[in-house]
């Protein structure tokens, strides 16, 4: 305001009015980008049917992490987060919320909730749609939850996390359709899944373990947003909080493990498959023999060493 007062915003029922208004522009950006960029794409690539699916799924989730990455970390700079990890849980519950702070979380409420939709209009396969309903599913419940749980700041580092490591994915599955063998990118995702990794549990633990229990206002308060910190203050209840999130990591890392050496494995498998058919090659070329004539070929007639053409003789008739 004018005399330099800061104002602040709380969650309500309007914000279901924002998060459909929200969607609707969710939507006309998705087509925007699907029209003017990707399809013109795909015209030049003439991708399979399946390749096509996932070309258009990443592309449109390359510019939503890289707008969600630069935009995420601009709020948490801005609002001293990474300068100062323990406004993370001091004061806690966060129920007022500076304006890009509940901006940004109704943002990304209205874009995972258009993609509901999206899956028709896009025409996804049958295959497809259990895998992308789960992970949208996983997106809406962890932001919501944050939302309406009062921890937006702890929720704003653990999403930039997110993003950032799924952006560098889906741009090596973009680098990939265009040049399948071009896998470099993918081994910098890998480098940064599971720095990322590291941090998000370094992150729970500090916040869940060191930080909520010192949290002066343990008393539960549904009114003033203080669902849970007086849980926090039991320390078997925290340790089994920190076992689980511990042991979904581990889940998390076990199968990017998998995943990573069931590539080496497929990617080591066909060098050396080539090497044998390569060597096969230059072993059958050396074992066939040479035929040579006693002419030279001149526009596909044999000639004779002074030029002129064998001819046949004709046996004249008795």
């Amino acid at each position: 305001s004018a005399d330099g007062e800061l104002v602040q915003y709380h969650y309500g029922l309007t914000d279901l009015v924002t998060i459909l208004f929200y969607i609707f522009i969710a939507i006309i950006l998705h087509a925007v980008v699907q029209e003017y960029a990707l399809d013109k794409i795909n015209r030049r690539l003439h991708l399979s049917k399946v390749k096509h699916s996932k070309f258009n799924e990443s592309g449109q989730l390359v510019a939503f992490h890289l707008t969600s990455v630069i935009w995420c970390l601009y709020v948490v700079v801005t609002e001293g987060y990474i300068s100062n990890p323990r406004s993370l849980w001091e004061n806690y519950p966060h129920v007022y919320l500076p304006f890009q702070v509940k901006f940004f979380y109704l943002c990304q409420l209205a874009y995972w909730l258009h993609a509901l939709p999206e899956l028709y209009f896009q025409k996804v396969r049958k295959e497809e749609i259990p895998r992308q309903l789960r992970c949208i599913a996983l997106y809406l419940v962890h932001i919501a939850g944050a939302y309406l749980l009062n921890l937006t700041r702890l929720g704003l580092i653990l999403l930039l996390l997110q993003y950032l490591a799924e952006f560098f994915f889906h741009m090596a599955r973009l680098v990939y359709f265009t040049d399948e063998n071009n896998e470099k990118l993918f081994n910098v995702w890998a480098v940064v899944f599971v720095v990322t990794r590291l941090f998000t549990l370094t992150l729970y633990i500090l916040v869940i373990g060191f930080g909520l229990p010192r949290v002066e206002n343990q008393a539960l308060n549904p009114e003033r947003g203080n669902f849970f910190s007086f849980l926090f203050n039991n320390i078997l209840f925290r340790m089994s909080v920190l076992l689980l999130v511990c042991l979904f990591q581990a889940s998390v890392m076990w199968r990017f493990i998998h995943f990573q050496l069931r590539r080496w494995r497929e990617y080591w498998n066909e060098q050396s498959s080539r090497k044998r058919a390569a060597a096969a090659a230059g072993t059958k070329q050396q074992a066939k023999p040479l035929k040579r004539d006693s002419g030279y070929h001149e526009n596909g007639v044999v000639k004779a060493e002074n030029g002129t053409s064998p001819r046949t003789k004709k046996l004249k008739s008795p």
